[in-house]
């Protein structure tokens, strides 16, 4: 099945002005159930604006979004609905913490769905659990907790609601290099779990590359590539001249092949390296033997 889908969109801001910019241009593409897909992009590109429209907090200028098979803006009215389908973690999400614990915090999405009290116990537990938060905590003020406790409260707000696809914009920015891979393990986790929708907006290349399977480019508010990351990552020469970069570990084996030896061209994370050094060692042994 299809969730997220988008015929010919567009979004142009401050139209027929002299500061009119367009931001999203002719978008048409098709993201699978399940998918876990990397969305890059230099900054001003228009990938915050493109993910913006997949929640409905943006109206497309022209152009079709369609989630779980239902165009978003068919009925205008019934627009929240979306946004209860689709989670939007934005960027330092915790400076939008507000209530007095954290457990009132994860609880609003839930709460504004109309579920049951019940329904709403269960889901805030779960969400915790999910991002590592000890009962302990809950009972908290939000703020007096750490830059990485708050970013995993904000989180469980959004995945408390069950939505079918999850955005997250830059979700471990700002972080130390084991809180990042704290969220990322906990994100991955949660993608295992429920099989849900899942696109991770990131200027890491080694972060895409280790977590989604698919990668989405944008460039210049059009969609530049999207396919595996094998297929997308191996325009090396394409990402650096638009600003981007492939991940350092897949420079260091391009430049290997380059210098003859004999390893595979589709390096692109620690663990990937670790394997094919080890491969190539063990070759080089053998043919010592």
């Amino acid at each position: 099945m299809i969730a997220v889908k988008t015929e010919k969109l567009r979004h142009v801001y401050s139209p027929q002005t002299p500061f009119e910019k367009v931001a999203v241009d002719d978008f048409s593409l098709e993201i699978e159930e399940g998918e876990f897909v990397g969305v890059i992009g230099h900054t001003g590109s228009g990938k915050s604006t493109f993910i913006q429209h997949l929640n409905g907090l943006m109206k497309p200028t022209s152009g079709k979004v369609f989630i779980h098979g239902r165009d978003m803006w068919a009925d205008p009215k019934k627009i929240r609905e979306f946004r209860f389908m689709v989670g939007l973690v934005f960027q330092y999400p915790e400076y939008q913490l507000f209530e007095e614990t954290v457990e009132k915090d994860i609880a609003f999405g839930p709460t504004n769905m109309g579920l049951s009290a019940a329904e709403i116990s269960d889901r805030v537990r779960t969400a915790a659990e999910f991002v590592g938060l000890a009962p302990e905590v809950m009972q908290k003020s939000p703020f007096e907790l750490s830059g990485g406790q708050k970013r995993r409260v904000a989180i469980a707000g959004v995945l408390a609601m069950q939505p079918k696809v999850l955005i997250l914009d830059e979700p471990t920015a700002g972080l130390d290099p084991k809180g990042r891979e704290q969220i990322f393990s906990q994100i991955s986790e949660y993608h295992k779990k429920t099989s849900s929708t899942v696109l991770l907006v990131s200027h890491s290349m080694e972060d895409v590359a280790r977590h989604a399977k698919k990668v989405l480019v944008v460039n210049d508010s059009k969609l530049f590539a999207f396919g595996t990351v094998n297929e997308v990552f191996a325009r090396t020469e394409e990402l650096t001249a638009m600003g981007l970069s492939v991940p350092q570990v897949t420079k260091i084996f391009t430049e290997l092949k380059r210098r003859g030896f004999d390893v595979a061209d589709n390096i692109f994370t620690v663990e990937q390296a670790k394997t094919e050094l080890l491969r190539l060692l063990g070759k080089a042994g053998g043919n010592n033997a």
